[in-house]
């Protein structure tokens, strides 16, 4: 079993970039396609604690569901991990993990630190 894991949407080009960058360094993650199978709110805050991150930075605010939500980068970070856990195309995309290590694949090359 892999130690990797990869939220990812296979119709996000940085998404596929990252899982072919990590498949060409050896690597066989975990293929978690986010936006069937969800994270939690406690997903996501552990999430943002290992990326060491804000709620709203790991989050896609020009998505219409962030302004149809009434959601602002003032929004507080509750509300913000609700908002992702109900309609998770707002998470930043793709999002690779190990162990205690988290990394967002923007650029694709950003999560190699972590591997």
């Amino acid at each position: 079993m892999s130690d990797v894991t990869i939220w990812h949407n296979p119709r996000c080009s940085k998404s596929r970039q990252t899982l072919a960058l990590l498949q060409e360094n050896g690597v066989d993650p975990i293929v978690r396609k986010y936006l069937e199978d969800g994270p939690t709110e406690a997903e996501l805050r552990e999430a943002a604690a290992k990326l060491g991150i804000t709620a709203i930075e790991m989050m896609r605010t020009k998505e219409a569901e962030f302004k149809a939500q009434d959601l602002s980068k003032d929004s507080d970070d509750d509300t913000l991990f609700a908002a992702m856990a109900s309609t998770p195309k707002l998470i930043e995309r793709p999002i690779v993990f190990k162990d205690d290590k988290a990394a967002i694949g923007r650029p694709p090359e950003a999560v190699l630190d972590i591997l």
